[in-house]
């Protein structure tokens, strides 16, 4: 009786493997760019680093602001370079003219 219980639970734990093995794969983490920083910022490359869209609202651009800095502040132990970038791609997010360094 106990070698057919054993059996029997050894089936079914291979048949569930298999179903496991089989799914289709999802998506669990985001996948990080793999790149440096370009030379010049883009507008692109200032909504990847802030974690928006392109077009994202003035009001967004600066929660995620706040949001990046402050797990990557100087004086919390990160980086001034990076510090300098997310300030970049903030500067970079609220202008809406391109090419102009003026907010007007």
């Amino acid at each position: 009786m106990a070698v057919a219980a054993a059996a029997y639970a050894g089936k079914y734990s291979i048949r569930a493997w298999q179903a496991f093995k089989a799914r289709p794969p999802t998506a669990r983490m985001q996948k990080f760019y793999e790149g440096g920083f370009q030379p010049a910022m883009t507008r692109r490359e200032a909504a990847m680093i802030l974690g928006l869209g392109e077009n994202a609202p003035s009001e967004k651009v600066k929660e995620a602001h706040r949001r990046v800095m402050v797990a990557n502040h100087p004086d919390a132990g990160g980086s001034h370079y990076l510090a300098s970038k997310i300030n970049e791609a903030k500067d970079s997010m609220l202008t809406r003219t391109k090419g102009s360094n003026s907010a007007f």
